[in-house]
């Protein structure tokens, strides 16, 4: 009989699985039959209201175009951490961690006081006729503050491990910068880059903490779905309506993530035929 070579492997997989179960796939259970409890005409009487509507259509959609703009600004920051020797670079690429370790209430009051109407930027936007905090701006800035180390460190191991003989057969080849950059190695990050984009996506998404202070949550402009979840469970003690809310947030998460990760294999396979 072939030993495993892993130890202890069906002790080991045991343990994962009830972990797995009990942290993840339970909660979630109990989420969706909470959720079923009210039934489809209850359903739609809690989500299909104005304000769950536009609080669903700012979260999702504010989520999506700020995993994009990380996604640019990403790819930006980690090309110049990687290629480039720089003072103080080490400082820089230490501070793209501090969305990690920073509360996300501290965040939020940090951007709220910053970019306020009596903030230092804020107070100098607002004679220009530019609003931040308590508007959508600040609801997507919050969500690129939060998701955009995520598009970072996925970028850099792959980044740092690129060989150059790809840059330089294409230089000799009287390839431009431009075309060596989109035509030879671009192709081969944009696997790496979709993983980025999906985990700020992800992340921005469920954000809570550092989008609640600058959002100001103006009724049918700046609520994110959060939020009412939170309202409904503190104020209301819906609970049932609360996670239908979930429920609906978890589905549309899950649909954008199955796609994102289609998405992924088919740019692996193109780039390998090219």
């Amino acid at each position: 009989m072939a030993r495993s070579v892993l130890p202890g492997f069906r002790l080991s997989t045991g343990y994962t699985l009830l972990v797995l179960g009990s942290c993840v796939l339970l909660p979630l259970a109990a989420l969706l039959w909470t959720a079923c409890e009210l039934g489809p005409e209850g359903w739609w009487a809690q989500i299909g209201t104005r304000r769950v509507l536009a609080s669903l259509r700012l979260s999702f959609g504010a989520a999506l175009l700020a995993a994009t703009i990380d996604a640019v600004l990403g790819l930006l920051v980690a090309w110049v951490l990687v290629r480039y020797r720089f003072a103080l670079r080490r400082q820089f690429d230490a501070l793209v961690d501090l969305p990690f370790a920073l509360p996300t209430a501290v965040a939020g009051i940090s951007l709220t006081a910053l970019y306020a109407p009596n903030g230092w930027l804020g107070s100098r936007l607002l004679p220009l006729g530019i609003e931040v905090a308590y508007t959508r701006v600040g609801v997507l800035l919050a969500m690129v503050f939060v998701g955009l180390p995520f598009v970072v460190r996925t970028l850099q191991p792959v980044l740092e491990s690129m060989e150059s003989d790809l840059e330089e057969a294409a230089y000799t080849l009287g390839a431009t910068s431009f075309q060596r950059f989109f035509r030879v190695l671009l192709p081969l990050l944009l696997p790496t880059l979709l993983t980025g984009y999906a985990l700020a996506l992800a992340r921005a998404i469920g954000e809570y903490g550092s989008v609640i202070f600058i959002a100001g949550n103006r009724l049918f402009r700046t609520e994110i779905a959060p939020y009412l979840i939170v309202q409904k469970i503190d104020s209301q003690y819906d609970y049932r309506g609360a996670a239908a809310l979930g429920a609906v947030m978890l589905a549309s998460s899950l649909l954008l993530l199955v796609a994102m990760a289609w998405l992924q294999r088919w740019t692996r396979r193109w780039a390998v035929v090219r």
